[in-house]
């Protein structure tokens, strides 16, 4: 059913090759054959503990039917020589309290304690079925129904034959009875349907979905996620997370990120992207192994805690049912000891953020040195100074020979070469206009004075017509999002609460769940929010501050467009941001979007166009320096009077 974690915390002693395992005696006294659905790490005492502890449970709490069987070797029976007080100790080190039933029998968590990913109390079993955390029979059944594994009632179901029906699908058996040997040797192929098309036919799908491609040997785009060939396991997995047809990205990614390539993908906000290189990383994960693998074999780099929490949790949902599949989210502002518990079991997929990693390979917690396909996601933001350094020192510890594959919105020019020293032979591929806004964005500009921007917000979320609730409104700095919090909620009397890096992270878990679930109508935010993350619900964005750059920008503009859903932007300005005045104008115009009559009569504007076209002239006239020319220009540019 699902282990407790004192199982994965404790683990038996072995003592001169005797090992600790748990009987029922309860009925006939037969023992149940271990299934296949514990990790390899928890097989042995997973599998055999699961019986003992549903039986006691499905009796109605009553723990008289848990007995503790005798130090056993090899399967016989315990040394003669042992002596009883030996046998007791080991019986109570073994001893194990009925599993709780309902959520209220269960206590709230100490600090660092794993936590019910249903009613936030101590997590004390990780479910067999997903791998999550829950605090009681209860909370497992709600979540096997949120999961869309059954209605949960069976859960409770006293009969062992019963359960033995409801674990089978679930057992890797069952998944990989011929699919094994496919996941083992799976290698990715053109489906028929995608080899027969001519070349002429391939080009007119790219240029219809806007799909660019650059480098040797690149495959081709696929239509459906059929022709992918995924295992079934797999196949179904995307059909139930809600994945029916493939997005543009998806669909040049997918092939090429299966075929082993280095990757640099530009792509829409809300294009999909983290699917698209996920399938990819999961593939890679089921490989089998020529050796036994003692650590992780896929790494993905974020930049922020929300996105790698949401990447998990897009990740989980691809690996449901397969076998020894796990995952391990290893953020900052989140309990450590629970995420070093996390890494003792048999991890394939490593989603972090590159401070909290540092800090785990410091303490040798977890090596790299099996990693076989690495991710950065937001690479724009990953190769900035702030954390260029520490994304370097992470990919050091990888191997030498891995795949790589650097994804974002917005790849500037500078960042792009960075990026390029990091693969080798990459394709690059670039969904619509590179580092433009989102097409499915309508994008608002407004020209206003700092004193007359809390008025006309105020005017936004009381206009019918443009505020539907949830709205996201993006502001520079912490203090500021919590006294525009205050306002909002005092003048419009609307659920409102502010995210920003200084709340606790689960404090800030807790507003993003509550964000994607419609219960706050207002959301005030910093940057937190504004990368990666898929708020699927959310319409309209206020940028009440204008960004520090145009790439900011794009992300926070485009989380109003998600996954092909049209939103509205709106983003005050003002000659506070004259810096990037040349910039909006450049990739905000040819959207069609009207620009305010004060920015494009502003001086500021106009003195940038000029030294524009005046670079332009003297970047005709450029010389390359070499060894050889350099006394000539520097003759040439001598101002002293000779």
């Amino acid at each position: 059913m699902f282990m407790p974690r004192a199982l994965k915390v404790k683990r038996p002693a072995r003592v001169s090759g005797h090992t600790l395992s748990k009987k029922s005696k309860v009925g006939e006294g037969e023992r149940e054959d271990p299934g296949g659905s514990a990790t390899p790490v928890q097989k042995e005492d997973a599998c055999e503990d699961t019986k003992p502890q549903e039986e006691a449970i499905q009796a109605g709490g009553d723990s008289a039917g848990l007995t503790e069987s005798s130090v056993q070797e090899d399967g016989h029976k315990p040394d003669s020589n042992d002596t009883d007080e030996e046998v007791e100790e080991e019986e109570e080190e073994e001893e194990e309290e009925p599993v709780k039933s309902f959520k209220k029998s269960q206590r709230w968590p100490e600090p660092g304690e794993p936590v019910c990913v249903m009613c936030a109390r101590y997590g004390e079993y990780i479910c067999d079925s997903t791998d999550n955390d829950v605090c009681s029979l209860e909370c497992k059944a709600k979540h096997l129904v949120q999961m869309g594994m059954g209605t949960g009632a069976d859960v409770f179901t006293r009969k062992d034959k019963d359960g033995d029906k409801r674990t089978q699908p679930q057992q890797p058996a069952v998944d990989t009875g011929g699919a094994g040997e496919r996941e083992a040797g799976y290698c990715y192929r053109d489906d028929l349907f995608i080899s027969g098309l001519t070349d002429e036919q391939v080009q007119r799908i790219k240029r219809e979905l806007g799909i660019e491609t650059q480098g040797g040997d690149v495959r081709r785009p696929i239509i459906e996620f059929e022709h992918c060939g995924f295992p079934a396991t797999l196949g179904g997995n995307l059909k139930k997370a809600g994945y029916q047809a493939p997005t543009p990205v998806q669909m040049q990614m997918v092939p090429v990120g299966l075929s082993g390539r280095d990757v640099i993908v530009s792509a829409d906000t809300g294009s999909g992207k983290t699917v698209a290189f996920l399938l990819p990383v999961v593939v890679r994960a089921m490989e089998k192994p020529a050796h036994s693998v003692s650590g992780p074999v896929a790494l993905i780099l974020t930049p922020t805690r929300e996105l790698a929490i949401q990447i998990e949790r897009q990740a989980k949902e691809l690996v449901l049912g397969l076998p020894n599949m796990r995952t391990a989210l290893l953020v900052g502002g989140m309990p450590l000891p629970q995420q070093l518990h996390r890494l003792k079991s048999s991890i394939k997929i490593i989603i972090a953020t590159p401070g909290r990693l540092i800090e785990i390979l410091k303490q040798k917690a977890v090596q790299l040195a099996k990693v076989k396909v690495v991710v950065v996601d937001e690479v724009d933001t990953m190769l900035k100074m702030g954390f260029q350094q520490q994304v370097l020192e992470v990919l050091e510890q990888v191997p030498e020979e891995h795949q790589t594959l650097l994804v974002s919105a917005t790849i500037p020019k500078g960042t792009e070469e960075l990026a390029a020293r990091l693969v080798r032979d990459p394709v690059r591929i670039a969904i619509g206009e590179k580092n433009q806004p989102c097409a499915n964005v309508r994008q608002i500009l407004l020209w206003l004075e700092e004193p007359s921007k809390k008025k006309k917000l105020f005017e936004i979320l009381n206009d019918s017509k443009l505020y539907h609730p949830p709205v996201v409104v993006f502001v520079d700095c912490k203090l500021g999002a919590d006294l525009l919090c205050e306002a909002v909620a005092k003048v419009t009397d609307l659920k409102t609460v502010a995210i920003h890096s200084d709340k606790s992270q689960r404090e800030r878990n807790r507003i993003l769940r509550g964000l994607l679930d419609g219960d706050f109508e207002v959301v005030i935010s910093t940057g937190v929010l504004g990368r990666g993350l898929d708020l699927v619900n959310v319409r309209l964005v206020v940028n009440f501050d204008m960004p520090n750059t145009m790439d900011e920008y794009v992300h926070q503009v485009g989380r109003a467009g998600r996954l092909g859903h049209r939103g509205t932007a709106i983003t005050f300005l003002n000659n506070n941001n004259k810096r990037l005045f040349i910039e909006v104008v450049k990739r905000v115009k040819p959207t069609g979007s009207i620009l305010p009559p004060q920015l494009l009569n502003s001086p500021h504007l106009h003195e940038q166009q000029r030294r524009e076209k005046q670079k332009a002239k003297q970047g005709s006239d450029d010389t390359l320096v070499t060894k050889n020319n350099l006394l000539d220009i520097i003759r040439k540019h001598d101002r002293r009077k000779k």
